[in-house]
């Protein structure tokens, strides 16, 4: 059993995580269907995919838990994640020996995790079809990935699928709220908003941005949870969007060049930012269009690489562009 100063040092997303599947949030329907299978003794090899921090380990390690016993787990489960080698080796050795293999003392089937299976090269994934195939009788497989079109369809179609969605945000703050009351935390509401927004419904991700921003400062606000994630708050957002738009071009380079080295901003993150608030903005719809399309080709030469001074003032450019027939419009959102 796990000491209490074991536990304290644990990160929140493990030290929160579900230990079975009535204690998962949300995704109902499948564990409801997994439910059944469970109760029926049919459990089929499964395939989770979906985007990260949606319960997809969480739903698989519960299920395992509640297979098999405390001390059967580490002889019945097998569970490999992305940072063990992904070639065709590992199916050959570690796979095929584990499942080949029957135990003594337990009956029913070992169960075989692949984390990340998209990682996986396509050598390997063809080798552990054959696998999956062969030693049925004795064991299940359940892959989990974030892209589906990784997987080759030899696999797909050996499995039952089940997509997990990202998260709904009234699903995210009661978890959020249990934490909070755990760790006495001080968390106003415009805090818990952001938390929400920057989570994307990644429940992993909201708990790494809680934790960190307890640990750094003693409320977990607004102001607190931008800055502990170098994310641009959204006043500082719209004053972007102002500058570029009432502003002549060296007033406005000068004013975010100033506030990009004051708060420490990507301009990926502003790209970004920028992006959800023009499409709130109610901008007559040619000059809208002409916005996203220059955005996104920025974006495009940011992730390739392109100097971020250039991509700002490409930025500035796009604006300044589209600012004749919305010279003086307000800015509401």
């Amino acid at each position: 059993m796990a000491t209490p100063l074991a536990v304290t040092n644990l990160p929140w997303v493990e030290k929160y995580r579900p230990e079975s599947l009535d204690d998962l949030i949300s995704q109902k329907e499948i564990v409801s269907t997994i439910q059944n299978f469970i109760k029926e003794d049919r459990l089929p090899h499964l395939l989770f995919y979906g985007p990260p921090g949606v319960g997809k380990t969480s739903t698989i390690l519960a299920v395992a838990k509640q297979i098999y016993k405390p001390g059967q787990f580490n002889s019945q489960v097998l569970e490999l994640n992305a940072s063990d080698d992904r070639g065709i080796g590992m199916v050959r050795e570690s796979i095929l020996s584990f499942a080949s293999t029957r135990s003594i003392f337990s009956s029913g089937f070992k169960l075989v995790i692949l984390d990340e299976a998209d990682s996986m090269t396509k050598d390997a994934q063809n080798a552990l079809r054959r696998t999956i195939e062969k030693f049925t009788e004795n064991t299940r497989f359940c892959l989990i990935c974030n892209y589906l079109n990784k997987i080759i369809p030899a696999l797909q179609s050996r499995c039952t699928k089940f997509r997990f969605a990202p998260l709904k945000m009234e699903l995210i703050k009661p978890r959020l709220d249990l934490v909070i009351e755990k760790e006495k935390l001080k968390v106003s509401d415009c805090g818990m908003k952001a938390i929400t927004h920057l989570s994307g419904g990644d429940m992993r991700r909201a708990l790494n941005i809680m934790q960190s921003t307890a640990m750094a400062f003693s409320e977990i606000n607004e102001e607190n949870v931008y800055t502990c994630t170098g994310h641009p708050l959204n006043d500082d957002i719209r004053s972007i969007i102002q500058w570029m738009l009432q502003d002549d071009f060296n007033t406005s380079h000068e004013k975010i060049s100033h506030l990009k080295q004051l708060k420490g901003l990507a301009l990926q993150d502003v790209i970004t930012e920028v992006h959800l608030l023009v499409q709130r903005i109610e901008f007559p719809n040619k000059v809208k269009i002409q916005l996203l399309e220059r955005l996104s080709e920025i974006e495009y030469r940011l992730s390739s690489g392109c100097s971020e001074k250039l991509q700002m003032s490409s930025m500035i450019a796009a604006f300044q562009l589209t600012k004749d027939p919305i010279v003086d419009m307000a800015i509401t959102v």
